[in-house]
């Protein structure tokens, strides 16, 4: 630290004297006098100008003392948080905020995490015993009531909410989508939702319930997360009598190529425990930012052993439920999306020994209208190659026809009577996810 000295300053009018008795005054001596007490009041003045600026110099000496004081005490306090930061001793404030303890995390989410519960007509089959699916006796095709839940997250404070698709649309047992569908908010409070709009390939549909002041949850960066990175999720599992279920666990994995009925999903892996009922529901990071949308699991067992599989959870990336959404929101559907209009099935190696036929995708149907009909394609082809490209299922057509867009021109390679061709088919826009 500088050390500053100043220097004082006296104003001296002192008289010289010899010890004798003074002189008697001479001739002009009023004059001299009077000259004499005008230069005293300059002098005086003069002094006083300089004791202001030695004033001045004082305080912006100790200002500048004071600076440089208190940019070292931050230098120290910096360099002493950024050790406790590495021993873990103290939060950080770091890219996506301030990380919290997970008790103030649930605090903040709770609010915004939702339970979805959705009705659905199924066709099955059913006999005289009011069994399903045909069990003992002669059997009929028979509807019947179903009932699925679910969780989401508020979107907005008006009443929007996300979560999945297959919270709300029926594909593995022919419900389609659902009858109707009711938002179960954290206070228990119950509301009949809206169908937005929604996204079987992706995954991800939005709500609308007719409430105001709900609590809408923040959204993180995915493409920030870390492998090992703490997360928690929040949710409905075995539906609404384990309601806000909290579970914890870390980022397993990133950019994990899924295939989930015959959908193929970029995803984020967790060892978070995500089970039925959790569908929709927020994945958060250490910032109380949701970060995912909990999606699936893997369940089935694996290997000879029969050791079920533990641990292994999927969810949706936020980056990109925020680009499904902000589409779903605007036009009801995700704009952009390719497609064909075909049904079809695969014809396998077993198939193709059996029937004679090459290995790839079967046509079942073709859309009227729609970019294959256009193109020519019909009932019985079978679709080997996509830009020449070998495809032996469907799950391979759909990825790589997703990776272009609507609009875009693909040439497909076809068997047509035992013949090989190829056909130029400009792709159509996906607008109805029925």
């Amino acid at each position: 630290m500088n050390e500053y000295n100043y220097n004082s300053f006296e104003n001296r009018t002192g008289f010289a004297t010899d010890g004798g008795s003074p002189k008697k005054p001479k001739k002009h001596t009023a004059l001299k006098i009077t000259a004499f007490a005008m230069s005293m009041a300059l002098v005086s003045a003069g002094s006083i100008g300089i004791y202001s600026e030695i004033d001045a110099m004082r305080d912006r000496s100790k200002a500048a003392a004071v600076e440089q004081i208190d940019k070292s005490a931050e230098d120290v306090a910096e360099e002493a948080d950024l050790i406790l930061q590495n021993v873990g001793l103290i939060n950080s404030e770091e890219k996506g905020g301030k990380v919290m303890e997970t008790e103030d995390i649930v605090d903040k989410l709770l609010p915004s995490v939702v339970g979805i519960e959705s009705k659905f007509t199924v066709t099955g089959m059913s006999n005289n015993n009011g069994f399903f699916f045909g069990f003992g006796g002669s059997s009929q095709p028979s509807e019947y009531k179903a009932t699925g839940t679910g969780t989401g997250v508020v979107l907005t404070e008006d009443g929007y909410i996300v979560t999945n698709a297959h919270v709300i649309y029926d594909s593995e047992n022919g419900g389609g989508k659902a009858d109707s569908v009711s938002v179960i908010l954290d206070d228990d409070e119950s509301y009949d939702a809206e169908i937005i709009g929604y996204d079987t390939d992706c995954d991800i549909a939005v709500l609308k319930i007719e409430a105001k002041g709900l609590t809408a949850a923040e959204f993180g960066d995915s493409d920030s997360l870390r492998l090992g990175e703490s997360v928690i999720a929040i949710g409905n599992p075995l539906g609404f009598d384990l309601k806000d279920t909290v579970t914890g666990g870390m980022i397993s994995g990133l950019d994990r190529n899924i295939t989930i009925n015959d959908k193929a999903m970029t995803l984020i892996q967790t060892d978070a425990a995500i089970n039925s009922g959790n569908s929709g529901g927020p994945l958060i990071n250490k910032y109380g930012q949701v970060i995912g949308i909990n999606s699936s699991k893997m369940s089935s067992s694996w290997g000879s052993n029969e050791a079920s599989i533990e641990g292994i959870g999927f969810a949706i990336p936020s980056n990109e439920v925020s680009d499904i959404v902000d589409d779903i929101m605007e036009y009801g559907y995700v704009t952009g999306k390719p497609q064909l209009g075909i049904s079809c099935q695969d014809v396998t190696q077993s198939i193709s020994q059996m029937y004679d036929m090459p290995v790839g995708v079967y046509v079942i149907s073709v859309t009227e209208d729609s970019a294959a009909d256009k193109a020519g394609l019909q009932k019985g082809d079978i679709i080997t190659a996509i830009d020449g490209d070998e495809v032996t299922t469907t799950e391979e057509l759909n990825a790589k026809k997703n990776k272009h867009s609507a609009g875009d021109k693909v040439e497909l390679t076809i068997s047509r009577d035992g013949k090989e061709e190829k056909v130029t088919v400009t792709l159509d826009e996906m607008s109805n996810r029925e």
